[in-house]
């Protein structure tokens, strides 16, 4: 075969080859852009990824994805307004300094707690709610709720912590609720929601749970700092020593970065820019006025 055949028998082979490369990548170029996250249906951990800093984070379910169950994980993100949430376990000692560094900035907070607090701590959570703070519901005893498929099981956890924050305190529990760990499926949202509750996840923590391997000061800004964004729901922990030690420069530097700090209770709602009520279960609507999905 001549040199001439060889190359005319090369091209001819090789035209299918491209052709087809050419289809698989214009068929590439037409797929339409991924779908935003949705809720996940199966059990998961709530998770954030930080493309940008300063900026909004991506959470494993979208704000609209979210909302149809009337959960949230960002505030309003057209303002510099930061949103304070610390989750309590229970009482090592941590939670009075951090009260006094929210009453010294005036900055409203929610504290999301279970049983054992109101067992051990009763004077702790009524100094909460008696200096203007959210109490919101952690559960009774902290399980993995995304494993609970009853809605009478979920509903229990729940409703035992309100009826005991209600003996402690002589008031009723805001409609707030956080699921244990960040642990969840589309069910529990359903479940939350058909039981009037608002469930908040957060758009900004750092590890700060290890009470025997605390990070210092430093690790705690160089995480706090630069990823804080408008509209920030930011998830502490009362049991760390850390957070107890900087909060107060923490609000400050904050506030040196032209943020200010809001309650939950002037979260946007999901239909409108106005605020949604504070809403007790007393006052909630009838499960045929549900607006959850």
């Amino acid at each position: 075969m001549t040199v001439h055949r060889r190359v005319l028998v090369f091209f001819i082979l090789l035209a299918p080859c491209l052709f087809l490369a050419g289809m698989l990548w214009l068929q590439g170029q037409m797929q339409p852009a991924s779908a935003p996250a949705a809720v996940p249906a199966a059990a998961a951990d709530w998770g954030l990824s930080f493309p940008t800093e300063g900026k909004s984070p991506i959470g494993n379910a979208t704000s609209e994805a979210l909302a149809k169950y009337n959960a949230c994980f960002l505030g309003d993100t057209g303002k510099k307004v930061i949103y304070l949430t610390f989750d309590c376990g229970y009482e090592n000692g941590y939670t009075a300094p951090i009260l006094d560094a929210l009453k010294k900035h005036n900055a409203p907070a929610a504290f999301f707690i279970v049983g054992t607090m109101l067992d051990t701590a009763p004077d702790i959570v009524r100094r909460m709610a008696a200096e203007g703070h959210i109490v919101g519901n952690h559960t009774l005893h902290h399980p993995d709720m995304s494993a609970i498929s009853d809605q009478t099981a979920f509903q229990k956890e729940l409703d035992g912590l309100s009826a005991l924050y209600r003996e402690v305190t002589g008031e009723d529990m805001p409609m707030f609720y956080r699921p244990p760990q960040g642990k969840y499926s589309e069910e529990n949202l359903k479940q939350a929601c058909a039981l009037g509750y608002k469930t908040v996840f957060w758009s900004l923590a750092y590890v700060d749970w290890y009470v025997d391997n605390q990070p210092t000061a430093q690790q705690a800004y160089a995480k706090l700092l630069p990823r804080i964004h408008d509209g920030a729901i930011v998830l502490l922990h009362s049991t760390s020593a850390t957070n107890a030690a900087i909060l107060d420069e923490l609000l400050t530097k904050w506030e040196e970065m032209g943020y200010t700090f809001a309650s939950l209770e002037e979260l946007p709602s999901s239909d409108t820019t106005q605020s949604p009520p504070v809403m007790f279960r007393n006052e909630m609507p009838a499960a045929d006025e549900s607006a959850c999905a």
